[in-house]
């Protein structure tokens, strides 16, 4: 133990003292409008870049780069392994900035990129490409590797997947999490789009979920090619409508997980990452609760518990 772990772990239970909750997320569900929605979320610590005169695709964005943020700090007070394992686990922004820059491409507005700072990868050579073949090149030169292909959804899951098995690399207490992940992804892609998996894709599959788990016919055939480890997250789903359940179910698991990790008594790396994983379940609560007050306020509405987002890529 290090003066620099205990420093970060007492920092990462303050920023999860100031979590949202689920009460709150209540709240704000139950508002009639965006407009009062978002002035109750302004008063909280998603107040750092949720503004009150902002629409809902702004707001979600805004919770989201607050989360950032306050990761960003988090990482600051880490020794030098806790602040490379944050850099892995905020890889989800450099995803999302990725994917917006791909949106740009067809000539509609994106959102706005998220500031990365120190837990940059590569998105600051990424941001200057003009082409998804362009964005191919420069993963294939970084620690992203290449995602097989420079079609949108290549570099969509190339990355997904690689960010899967890194994640697995560096922290390998969460392997449940990820593969669960890993696993609704590929049901997502397969059963409910209806797409076949590109062979690069498939290939980076094999290590995470087995052989021929990616191929299966069904979600109840391929939930039993599965390692247990990733099983869990696609139990009792057989119809693809319905993932939406196993996503609930890996976001609670998650965060009950997480909150068991910062329950510990110990200065570790272990009350960081649950509060990483609590906190990226507050913003996704959050989202999804802004979502049923665009609804006109129905808390019953599953939005807040499911938020949309383009692409269906909510979860990973």
């Amino acid at each position: 133990m290090t003066a620099a772990w205990v420093a970060g772990s007492t920092r990462a239970r303050a920023l999860v003292r100031r979590r949202a909750g689920p009460s709150l997320a209540r709240r704000v569900a139950g508002c009639g409008s965006v407009a009062e929605a978002v002035a109750v979320l302004a008063d909280t610590s998603y107040g750092h870049d949720v503004r009150r005169d902002q629409g809902l695709s702004a707001a979600q964005w805004a919770v989201l780069a607050a989360l950032l943020w306050h990761l960003r700090v988090l990482a600051g007070w880490l020794p030098p392994e806790g602040g490379r394992m944050m850099r892995v686990l905020v890889r989800w922004f450099e995803l999302a900035n990725v994917d917006e820059l791909m949106y740009r491409f067809t000539g509609r507005p994106g959102e706005p990129e998220f500031v990365l700072g120190s837990m940059d990868t590569a998105w600051s050579r990424l941001r200057r490409c003009a082409s998804p073949a362009e964005i191919q090149t420069v993963l294939a030169d970084s620690p992203w590797g290449d995602p097989g292909g420079d079609g949108h959804r290549e570099i969509q899951l190339g990355m997904r997947l690689a960010w899967g098995a890194r994640l697995l690399d560096a922290v390998p207490s969460a392997k449940t999490w990820i593969l669960g992940a890993v696993a609704l992804l590929v049901a997502r892609v397969r059963h409910a789009e209806g797409l076949d998996l590109p062979p690069r894709v498939r290939d980076r599959c094999l290590p995470l979920l087995g052989a021929d788990a990616s191929g299966a016919p069904s979600i109840t055939e391929m939930a039993g090619r599965l390692p247990s480890a990733a099983r869990w997250a696609l139990r009792d789903i057989a119809d693809p409508r319905e993932l939406w359940r196993g996503e609930e179910r890996w976001w609670r698991r998650v965060e009950e997980e997480g909150l068991g990790l910062l329950a510990g008594s110990g200065f570790s790396s272990g009350p960081v990452l649950g509060a990483v994983a609590v906190l990226a379940s507050d913003a996704w609560r959050v989202r999804g609760a802004l979502e049923s007050a665009a609804r006109g306020g129905d808390a019953g509405h599953p939005a807040w518990i499911r938020p949309p987002g383009r692409g269906g890529d909510d979860l990973a």
